[in-house]
């Protein structure tokens, strides 16, 4: 007669070396979006409020011009001239015809530094542009001082 050695199953180990590597390309991927978020908003500009502003949806690969009050272009982090800005924005309109441009112009900048980066944008046949703003802050309501009825 012959017995057969049934032994029980193995139980399944969690494996931790796959989790690892998820958890580090997660933190890989938030700290390079904050970082790619950051360098839009790291130059001082105030963007002017308007009581109608909406918050689009965001587009994948939009470029965020900077314009400060005193009209210094800023792109990713890096000062341009609207020479520059002519070049970089013209070789991307023709690699992608519909390219979405922010302008985030401060409120205190010239107008006519405003229209200078749309005329730099109409050359290089960009016509996608929007124009950053900031929902006006309310005042709170004063309350009433008086006699309780």
């Amino acid at each position: 007669m012959n017995f057969r050695d049934y032994s029980t199953p193995q139980e399944a180990e969690m494996e931790l070396a796959p989790m690892i590597d998820v958890v580090f390309l997660l933190l890989i991927f938030f700290i390079v979006t904050w970082n790619s978020a950051q360098q839009e908003r790291n130059v001082d500009v105030s963007v002017p409020a308007a009581e109608e502003g909406a918050d689009p949806e965001r587009q994948v690969g939009e470029i965020i011009v900077n314009v400060d009050k005193d009209g210094v272009i800023v792109v990713n982090g890096a000062v341009v001239t609207e020479d520059d800005l002519l070049v970089r924005l013209h070789a991307i309109s023709e690699e992608y015809p519909d390219q979405a441009v922010i302008l985030r112009g401060d409120s205190k900048a010239s107008f006519q530094h405003i229209i200078n980066i749309l005329d730099v944008c109409k050359k290089a046949n960009i016509w996608n542009i929007a124009f950053a703003t900031t929902k006006p802050v309310e005042a709170p309501t004063p309350k009433k001082s008086g006699t309780a009825p």
